[in-house]
């Protein structure tokens, strides 16, 4: 498991998302179609669902053995790399004085209307983003594989592409979208706080200071209203040494985020430096997660330990 995971991340640096046919596009255009069949205006069909999306995807990855296609795996649900280049992008065009450019890539990583946000508040929302899709795209992978092989990695990138594509408080998914997004929040609630705190450990590496960074998570982490995307935005924010939240406008719904952090707005140069941070919480995880993969080998699949020399009997 450990060369897998170790395989699939450098794989995810250095081999780009295809332009058509991802593992994940294609899990999400096959989730549409389940949806439209399934769809009816209620948690309980929101919850056949959910299980009709992942326990497939669950069992399928209980076949993917071995190094080779562990890493495949890997590569096909960390989105590290992709995130950061898009970030970057965006970072480019505000450089060049391009707003409109970078309205439109910053589409690309959040749900929000850019149409009236200036060069910070498009700063703010790629930063934002760039915390929460850290947890999202590339820690929560890494431990639910260390915790539960292939099986877990791809288990976790299905239950948070539902989330994504169902999770909303709207009228269509108050109540058919619940138990993907409660299922997005469990699964994510580890993940979403080692992410917070490898931000907080390596905050010196982007000009940060740990001791702030620890104070502003610890005290902001549950000001946002979502409790794992909270946990990653204040300690990115504590990291940067920047202040995050703020109004956010999603199509005709407005919401009124929390302040989090302390020292000035985030601003363009920010971008990259929350990439830098997010590169670094990247490979923090990796190593906790080849280091919980080890521990894990040595436990056999009914739990017991293995010895060395041991030979299996029969009951």
């Amino acid at each position: 498991m450990r060369r897998g995971l170790i395989s699939g991340f450098v794989l995810d640096g250095l081999v780009p998302d295809p332009r058509e046919g991802h593992p994940v596009a294609l899990f999400g255009a096959a989730a549409g179609r389940l949806e439209r069949w399934l769809y009816r205006d209620s948690v309980a069909a929101g919850a056949v669902f959910t299980a009709a999306a992942v326990v497939p995807v669950v069992v399928a990855g209980r076949g993917l053995r071995g190094p080779v296609a562990t890493a495949a795996a890997t590569w096909a649900v960390l989105g590290g790399s992709m995130l950061g280049r898009e970030a970057e992008r965006v970072a480019d065009a505000l450089e060049r004085g391009d707003l409109e450019r970078a309205r439109t890539l910053v589409r690309g990583l959040c749900g929000r209307d850019p149409s009236f946000l200036d060069e910070d508040g498009v700063a703010r929302a790629v930063v934002e983003s760039v915390a929460e899709n850290t947890s999202d795209a590339v820690v929560g992978p890494l431990v639910w594989g260390a915790l539960c092989g292939t099986p877990g990695l791809v288990g976790f990138r299905a239950v948070n592409t539902l989330d994504a594509m169902v999770g909303h408080r709207n009228e269509r998914y108050e109540r058919f979208g619940k138990a993907s997004a409660r299922s997005d929040d469990v699964a994510g609630w580890a993940p979403a706080r080692l992410t917070a705190l490898l931000a907080v450990a390596v905050s010196p590496l982007v000009g940060g200071d740990m001791g702030k960074a620890w104070k502003v998570w610890r005290r902001d982490r549950r000001a946002h209203p979502s409790p794992n995307a909270g946990q990653c935005e204040a300690a990115f924010a504590g990291a940067l040494g920047r202040t995050l939240g703020g109004t956010n406008t999603y199509g005709d719904r407005v919401e009124h985020r929390p302040r989090m952090g302390e020292g000035p707005e985030v601003a363009v140069a920010d971008i990259r430096r929350a990439v830098r941070l997010a590169r670094a919480v990247n490979v923090g995880a990796l190593a906790v997660a080849v280091v919980g993969a080890g521990l894990g080998k040595g436990r056999a699949p009914g739990g017991r330990l293995r010895r060395r020399g041991a030979v299996a009997g029969r009951r």
